[in-house]
């Protein structure tokens, strides 16, 4: 069935239009014409002048809809936070699950593999192979220095379900990055401490992109650039950011946007409010923190 949507300021990913028609049939999008003398039958949706956008691809979100995924690692609460996460522009996520013990990985796995939803595009596994000096909010009992074999067994018992996985470059060495490269895992750095070189071997070795840029990492210094300055340099390598004002603050958004173009993108680090288990996020009103104060995560939609 055609359908016309119509009065809307409409981005296209590079640039507005106004006074354009888009025109889509069974699901799929057409064209986008000036021409408003439409086909008999056509559906006619007036957008009250709102914008009209591609759907939101967000890869590090840990919960919503009243569930933190780490918490709840089931099917049921899949399901509620998928339904929260699409009603507001997000047609595709990641459900992230940060450092954890291994039964809770395991009930992860079991339940992304379950849950059935085109949102859902698998999970970023954000740790345990992280730098103690730079966990943030994860749990320090859980994370590991990899070995060989761990990882193969975690990546096999994940089953495919494992999209992105985020590890500090001054940890794994390069047969542990290919290890979780020729299992088709992106390798994104973050809560690493690495040195400006450590972290441009680990861009060597395979990783391609980064974990909320400038966030529980090595800071960007004159005489050791560290993992921001290795990624800046980089020309191929990517970075999320969380553009909230409160993560970063938003000139440093911008100097990176100006450094980096297309290879920065957004994410939320969307939490859910949660008081019991290991992550408890308390929801203040413009962040989430943990018990003592620490910045655990954002309120971005």
């Amino acid at each position: 069935m055609l359908k016309a949507f119509i009065n809307s300021v409409l981005f296209t990913g590079k640039e507005l239009l106004r006074d354009r028609i888009l025109m889509v049939d069974n699901g799929r999008i057409i064209s986008i014409t000036y021409d408003k003398d439409l086909p008999s039958g056509t559906e006619v949706v007036d957008c009250g002048g709102n914008f009209l956008a591609p759907g939101l691809l967000d890869l590090q979100i840990a919960g919503g809809g009243g569930f933190l995924f780490s918490s709840f690692p089931t099917k049921e609460a899949l399901g509620n936070i998928t339904s929260d996460i699409v009603s507001t522009g997000t047609t595709g996520f990641l459900i992230t699950l940060p450092t954890n013990t291994y039964d809770v990985y395991r009930k992860a796995f079991r339940a992304v593999k379950e849950f059935s939803h085109p949102a859902l595009l698998g999970i970023h596994l954000e740790g345990p192979f992280l730098s103690l000096a730079k966990k943030g909010a994860h749990m320090e009992e859980c994370i590991k220095v990899p070995d060989k074999d761990d990882v193969k067994a975690l990546v096999e018992e994940a089953g495919g379900t494992v999209k992105m996985m985020t590890i500090a470059p001054e940890v794994c060495d390069p047969e542990i990055i290919e290890i979780l490269v020729s299992n088709g895992i992106t390798v994104a750095a973050g809560h690493s401490n690495s040195t400006f070189w450590e972290a441009s071997a680990g861009f060597d070795n395979g990783i391609r992109t980064t974990t909320h840029l400038f966030n529980a990492m090595s800071p960007l210094h004159h005489r050791d650039p560290g993992l921001p300055g290795a990624v800046f340099r980089s020309s191929e390598a990517y970075a999320s950011i969380i553009a909230d004002g409160i993560h970063v603050d938003y000139n440093m958004v911008m100097i990176a946007k100006k450094i980096m173009g297309d290879r920065l993108f957004l994410v939320s680090d969307a939490v859910e409010e949660n008081l019991i288990d290991a992550y408890q996020h308390v929801r203040q009103p413009d962040r989430f923190t943990l018990p003592d104060g620490t910045l655990s995560g954002s309120v971005l939609t």
